[in-house]
């Protein structure tokens, strides 16, 4: 499969080193793909037909910040060109979340992608977010793939669990810590700082970004909830009508009690199906909550996160993330890029 990577960020890099030394992870040996491109938003743009030498382009941008005299032809593609022209299999949308856009770059993207019949793979949620329906039923009019594995708990199997592995179930609720700035600040508040000695912290070690408030304000977590929701349970729940509460608020003081009560505070992100006049909504909240220490979501430290699923047969399951990474991200492209290998291979089935 030749791949087309749009954005080459700190996700795009990582993916490249490991498909660039495919030697130190034996359980890729199976997996059959070439990168033919890739574009960026102020480096410029890679392009070879035949493959790109991964190694080579990480080399150039290490050396020289963007690239350029390497790939002379490319050196002003943009996104839109590459997918309008190139010749690609797979495009992989890896381009920064844009919000206050309501993720309509990321969109055009995918749509322009699956509009020329190529397969998608995002790990950009504003899609799923923001245009789930009308993306995902071009891609059965097209007759592709379009996948999404990365864009919620990095390469945890969110989506492959619930839609291969829980067939039969019906998904009534879903529940989780879906943010790592927050859960990250809120266990440093608990060791005694200030939120703005936390968030400080979290800056530092590169888990905030320099403007803090898309995770503080819980407008991230709402894109997730979005995206869960819409996948997941069917709705049609854009992240402006997530219910969102700041963690702004939040003193050591209501810490400091809630740990006195045996409980810890958690952003938790949850939707779920409630009765309405001609049948069922779904809502969707981003709260700051108690959660009894005995709680499995009482046990996430860090950057980790944890989402559980309520079904009507099975009951309640758990998943957990610990300590994520710029490889467990990337590999939810992987694991995308062999589920799509798979259903290629067996056509039908």
């Amino acid at each position: 499969m030749k791949l087309l990577l749009l954005g080459f960020g700190n996700i795009g890099r990582r993916l490249a080193e490991i498909l660039a030394d495919r030697a130190s992870y034996p359980g890729l040996d199976g997996l059959g793909v070439s990168v033919v491109g890739i574009t960026t938003g102020s480096r410029g743009a890679a392009v070879d037909p035949a493959g790109l030498d991964l190694g080579r382009v990480l080399a150039e941008l290490g050396a020289r910040g963007r690239f350029g005299e390497g790939y002379p032809a490319a050196a002003t593609l943009t996104s839109e060109e590459a997918l309008r022209d190139l010749d690609y299999d797979v495009a992989v949308e890896m381009t920064p979340l844009d919000i206050a856009g309501r993720g309509a770059a990321a969109i055009g993207h995918v749509r322009t992608a699956l509009e020329r019949g190529r397969h998608v793979v995002t790990c950009n949620k504003g899609p799923l977010a923001w245009a789930w329906r009308p993306l995902r039923d071009l891609a059965r009019e097209k007759g592709v793939a379009f996948l999404y594995e990365t864009t919620v708990m990095d390469g945890a199997p969110v989506f492959n669990l619930a839609q291969r592995c829980l067939r039969g179930n019906t998904l009534l609720r879903i529940e989780g810590i879906l943010n790592s700035t927050t859960n990250f600040v809120l266990c440093e508040m608990e060791r005694g700082l200030s939120l703005a000695a936390a968030v400080a912290g979290a800056q530092r070690l590169g888990v905030a970004e320099a403007d803090p408030a898309t995770d503080l304000d819980g407008w991230d977590a709402a894109v997730k909830v979005s995206a869960l929701a819409n996948v997941l349970l069917d709705a049609e729940l854009p992240p402006e009508a997530v219910e969102r509460e700041s963690l702004s608020a939040v003193t050591p003081q209501r810490i400091e009690d809630a740990l006195t009560r045996e409980h810890r505070l958690k952003v938790v992100c949850e939707a779920f199906r409630t009765a309405s006049q001609g049948g069922t909504q779904v809502i969707g909240r981003v709260r700051v909550r108690e959660v009894p220490v005995s709680d499995p979501f009482a046990l996430v430290e860090g950057t980790g996160s944890i989402l559980r699923l309520t079904m009507d047969i099975l009951g309640s399951i758990v998943l957990t993330e610990e300590d994520p990474d710029l490889s467990t991200t990337a590999y939810g492209v992987v694991s995308d890029l062999f589920r799509l290998q798979e259903e290629l291979d067996s056509p039908g089935q």
